[in-house]
């Protein structure tokens, strides 16, 4: 559908369209098709589900996005950006895997209250047949990752593990964990509170690991770097 039918379709010329009034219709249709997502699942989000949430034409669906895949693709990214944007300034001031913990537990509840959750199961499963939807949930969860590996850095830099750690494997591992944990809570919350509690035992043993004295740290690296050795050999 070219720009100048869709903009007749929608029942406003193109001249007509400013930038700011086709910026808004772009984030109705984002935030309308995370919204779909949500209360009707991949198998009823259509164009013209998400034109009805959004509240506007089908049309613009096409003449924005061209196809609803590539507005799901789209709306997977902005979703991510405007949650991590929320959670920025607080992983900023993360200074320990502790605080880290706490602040993706706060997290893991408000995305669950908010339905983010519910969204994110609805775009795994539909990448499981759709190339292009697995490949934009993957872009948007790397911008979680890139950002757990930013504050892994920085909170593990001086300690015994930092040279000892792939903190790039170990973000995502961060990532993929937490993503399986939102979804498991959904049907056991039990289970994913228990599999939590060992991860603060674990940020625990870090923080005890940190608390050594010069003496005792350069212990646990020798005996790190002898392990690490038996590992390669």
């Amino acid at each position: 559908m070219s720009e100048a039918s869709a903009a007749r379709s929608s029942g406003s010329g193109a001249r007509g369209t400013t930038k700011d009034t086709a910026r808004d219709t772009r984030t109705k249709l984002l935030t309308g098709a995370l919204a779909t997502l949500t209360e009707q699942g991949i198998a009823k989000t259509s164009a013209r589900s998400i034109a009805a949430t959004a509240g506007v034409n089908q049309a613009l669906v096409f003449y924005h996005f061209g196809t609803v895949d590539d507005l799901l693709a789209a709306a997977c990214r902005y979703g991510a950006e405007q949650r991590l944007a929320t959670y920025r300034e607080r992983l900023d001031a993360v200074r320990s895997l502790g605080e880290l913990l706490a602040v993706a537990r706060e997290l893991n509840a408000s995305e669950r209250a908010g339905g983010q959750v519910a969204v994110l199961g609805q775009l795994l499963a539909g990448g499981q047949t759709q190339p292009r939807l697995a490949a934009a949930t993957a872009a948007g969860l790397t911008l979680w990752t890139d950002e757990i590996e930013r504050v892994l850095t920085r909170v593990l830099a001086g300690t015994p593990l930092a040279e000892f750690v792939d903190v790039t494997g170990l973000a995502k591992a961060a990532s993929a964990a937490f993503v399986g944990l939102e979804l498991y809570e959904g049907v056991d919350p039990s289970g994913a509170e228990q599999a939590l509690a060992s991860l603060d035992q674990l940020a625990a043993l870090a923080a005890a690991l940190e608390g050594l004295g010069p003496v005792a740290q350069r212990a646990v690296r020798s005996r790190l770097r002898r392990s690490g050795q038996r590992g390669r050999a």
